[in-house]
């Protein structure tokens, strides 16, 4: 449960080389996923939130991310977890992030500076008071920045099945490459709005570290709506013990028209 959140926001990310197109989503735009543990059990839910600031004089785009438990998982392993990141409104560039969570007790209060002239990040640790500033990589992103980032970027008139995507993600105090294979189209079934419809997306999955918390190395797959908006519809994730899935449940906001399949 304690990676309630994190799963989802990391893995909805997905590279593809920069191209000029409309932009994927605009300010007031809001998505609510429904977590669950082993296919059936409840395990809690997820929410991310876009809304337009000015930070330094700058606009910029500001995401609130919060995962918690809730119910029976929520007496045996109580989370809440929220995560905050300020980019730049038109190139996407991260210049402030937040994370802020409590895990069963377990708790971590950063706060992250961008210097992406340097290709610095200035890494405050408010728990344990501690302020380190560390080299990152080009381009540079941060969990939640990386996804809306992406969103704008990613051609679905150039993916080929097979592909591999790429990217660069600092978090905490570390620099990761994250890589996804594209497995090609699928249309699947959702339920959202209170709604059950069919939707067709893209389909891919994601490399991660085999051992204590996942599986094996392919042990996630995710389902990004094959639109404008580019949504992600469903997270699927092979734990070392049992399995985490995280479904759209709601949204609002879109700045594109949500398209449907219909049954012939």
């Amino acid at each position: 449960m304690k990676y309630l959140l994190t799963i989802l926001v990391f893995l909805i990310g997905i590279k593809a080389p920069v191209s000029e197109q409309e932009p994927a989503f605009q300010s007031g735009e809001w998505f609510k996923f429904r977590m669950s543990y082993s296919g059936w059990f409840k395990a809690g839910e997820a929410s991310l939130r876009v809304d337009e600031k000015r930070l330094n004089g700058k606009p910029v785009f500001h995401v609130i991310g919060k995962g918690k438990t809730t119910g029976l998982a929520n007496a045996f392993f109580r989370v809440r977890d929220r995560y905050e990141s300020y980019f730049d409104k038109n190139t996407g560039a991260p210049y402030k992030f937040i994370r802020k969570i409590d895990e069963g007790g377990h708790t971590k209060d950063i706060e992250i500076e961008f210097n992406h002239e340097e290709k610095k990040a200035i890494v405050n640790n408010k728990k344990h008071k501690e302020i380190k500033t560390i080299a990152t990589e080009e381009g540079v992103q941060d969990m939640v920045s990386m996804y809306y980032y992406l969103r704008n970027s990613i051609d679905i008139n150039t993916l080929e099945v097979g592909d591999e995507i790429k990217t660069n993600m600092f978090f905490d105090e570390e620099n990761y490459g994250f890589k996804l294979r594209y497995l090609g189209k699928e249309t699947i079934k959702v339920d959202i709005n209170d709604s059950s419809i069919k939707v067709k997306s893209l389909k891919f999955r994601p490399y991660v570290m085999a051992g204590r918390v996942f599986k094996e190395e392919e042990s996630l797959t995710l389902w990004v709506s094959a639109d404008k908006n580019k949504i992600p519809l469903k997270i699927k994730a092979d734990l070392a013990v049992g399995s985490l899935r995280a479904d759209l449940e709601e949204f609002k906001g879109l700045k594109h028209s949500f398209p449907i399949v219909f049954d012939n």
